[in-house]
Parts: structure tokens; sequence; C-alpha cells
């Protein structure tokens, strides 16, 4: 990986180059001192963490240009001390480089588990169909470190013939575990969808195989393991969208200019923890129109916060923002819109899903299986 391909703010790669000019400026009007050393060896340590090996040879050969010459100049090379200031420079110009070796083969190195979590990710979280009849699709997952492309976020559409059959979901806890989790719950729904006949029996089906999975583990994850989901159907040529909301954030309607949360009054428990004995989710259903995007988040989106500690809401920050004749519109506007809400890295992943209904039936895909979206992204950040 080359370190000047990381996405620096656009005044970081003049830093090394600012720093030979203080460091010579310091150098030529206080020559007796040679403090401007200290900022001239900084220069190249700086390039070579940051910046290509070019531009750090580059950085390197300045400060020799610069310091070997005013080492001459002021007669330093005829005194004892002159040889041990050049050896220093030249120490300097080669630590630069080596640290710019090493960075870039921790970059390589770091590509590489990259690659491979992005393959996990396309496994464990395939992209959802692009079309179904009249509903346009996309999703996104977007980590929160750029390291970590895959975590406890899931998301999963199917045709099925009670209609297209949605799923979002957040798994509590991070790493392999969180992952495991999102594969038993991913290959519940995927076989549930299509033979359950509401979605009240489809959300047991999927209660039930996260309690299995979780008696197989140690006893923290059977007491702690949970998971907040929406588990959502729209029936075939239906104007409404039902909704079973499980300690998920809720949904968004987005219709034209307008965006409205789409908050149940009786959410159940996350997944998982039938145990406690607490009141079952309600089924709800909403009317969903033509034009209508149906945006449903996890708490990456809903509990981002800015520089004063605000979460993000987006039926506010939304709103005024549409309509968007396509998803990945949706998507790409509330991704963009968090970025500017946090100005700066967030603490949680994030997934996304969007499905916009349109006039036009298209083309469905049918047998249940989930094909390609052209809306996925698995690092839209």
């Amino acid at each position: 990986m080359d370190p000047f391909s990381t996405k620096w703010p656009w005044y970081v790669p003049l830093v090394p180059s600012a720093l030979v000019v203080m460091g010579t400026v310091w150098n030529v009007y206080y020559p007796q001192y040679f403090w401007g050393d200290n900022l001239l060896g900084a220069a190249v340590v700086v390039a070579g963490a940051m910046l290509s090996l070019r531009h750090t040879i580059a950085i390197a050969a300045a400060l020799l240009l610069v310091d070997v010459p005013l080492l001459f100049g002021d007669g330093y090379l005829h005194e004892t001390i002159g040889p041990l200031l050049v050896f220093n420079t030249f120490f300097a110009a080669l630590v630069g480089i080596w640290v710019n070796r090493v960075v870039a083969h921790h970059g390589r190195r770091l590509e590489l588990v990259r690659s491979v979590a992005e393959v996990a990710q396309r496994a464990v979280l395939p992209p959802p169909p692009a079309r179904i009849g009249a509903l346009g699709i996309a999703a996104v997952y977007d980590a929160a470190q750029v390291e970590a492309l895959i975590g406890g976020d899931a998301y999963a559409v199917r045709d099925t013939a009670h209609g297209a059959r949605l799923l979002i979901a957040d798994v509590r806890g991070k790493g392999l575990g969180a992952v495991d989790a999102v594969s038993v719950l991913l290959g519940a729904f995927r076989e549930a969808a299509d033979q359950e006949p509401d979605l009240v029996a489809l959300t047991a089906r999927l209660e039930r195989s996260l309690i299995k999975e979780a008696s197989l583990r140690d006893e923290t994850v059977q007491l702690e393991g949970f998971v907040t989901a929406v588990v959502g159907e729209i029936p075939p040529g239906s104007d409404c969208v039902r909704l079973l909301n499980c300690g998920h954030p809720a949904p968004y309607l987005l219709d034209g200019d307008t965006v409205v949360a789409l908050e149940t009054n009786d959410p159940g428990l996350p997944l998982g923890m039938s145990v406690l004995g607490g009141p079952e989710a309600t089924l709800q259903e909403w009317p969903f129109p033509v034009g209508g995007t149906l945006l449903l988040v996890t708490d990456g989106v809903t509990e981002a916060r800015n520089r004063a500690g605000t979460f993000y809401d987006p039926a506010i920050r939304l709103r005024g923002k549409g309509p968007f004749p396509q998803p990945a519109e949706a998507i790409g506007a509330l991704v963009r819109d968090v970025e500017r809400w946090t100005g700066g890295p967030r603490d949680d992943d994030m997934a996304i899903l969007a499905v916009t209904r349109s006039a036009d039936h298209g083309s469905a895909d049918h047998g249940g299986a989930d094909h390609g979206s052209a809306g996925h992204d698995a690092s839209m950040s």
C-alpha cells in the first residue's frame, strides 16, 4: 500500500515541506545552534510515515542539499563536530526511508486482510436483489473502521409467494462471535421467509434458531447475546408495508420531501431474549405510496453523534432532501449526511437497506434467490 494513497486532509502532505523550510530558515539565521536540524530530521520521518517512497526520497534529498552546504559554508566541516553533523543528516534521511518501507509493508498486509474480510463479508452478507417487481432495492454496509469490513450488522431481502420480505438486524457484540450470529440469522431468514405464512411465525422461527445457536455457546453468550431486528413484508401489488420491530431503531418512510419514522406502538424484545418473558412484538401496517422509499437502518446511523454529543435524527436531517427516484440515491444522501454530522470517525458500523416503490413493475425476480444488487457497496465511506 502506498502511504500517499491514504486519505489524509489536503494540508498533511505539505507538512514535511513546511518543516524543511522552517528548519532551513532557522539554521540560516542561527547557525551557531543548528536547532533547525530537529525540524529537518522530523520532516523526513514524517514524510516516510505518510507519503510515498518517491516523496520521501525527495524530502531526504532536500534535507541533504540544505544541511550539508550550510555546514560547509559555516565552517563546521573543518571542526570535530562537522563529520558527526553530516552523519546525523544522512542517518535521519535513511531513517525516513526505512520508516516508509515499514509502513508500506504493513500497508500491503492490511490490504490482504481487507481483501479477505471483503470476500468473507460478501459470502456471509450477499447483496440483495436489485429489483422485485415494482420495488427497487439497494443496501450498504459501512464499517466504522476501514480495517474492518465485516461485523454484526445484517440485512436480507427475499422474493417469496407472500411478497418481498425484508430483514435488517444488529447483533450485540463484535468479532467472530457476531459474524457467527449473523450467518445463523441470515440462514434462518432465507429458509423461513419462503415457508412461514406471516411475519409473526417468521420472527418466531428466527428466535428459535438464535436460541438454539446460543445454547451451544458459553453462559455469557446465552445470557447477554441478543439481536435487534426489523422484519418487513410488502405483499405483491400492495400499497402498504407490514413491519414487526424487535427492539430495533424504527424504519423511515421518505415520501417526496417528507420523512416519517415508522414507530411501532409495542416494540418487542430483541431476538434471543424470549426467555425473559416480555411482550411479543406487534405487527403493524403503514401505507407505502408510489415514489416512496422505505429506509431501514441500524443504530450506527441513529446513534452517530456530532461534536456536541447530539444523536443523528434521519427524520430531521433528511427532510426536504427528497424525492429519491432510486434507492441508492437515498442511501448515498444518508451516508454523506451522517459523515457531515459526525465530522470524523464513527463509533459503530452502520447498515442501510432502502426499498423504493415505483409505478413501473419492471421484471420481477422469482424463486427467492438473492441476486447481486448494483446498489450494494461494502465501503461507501
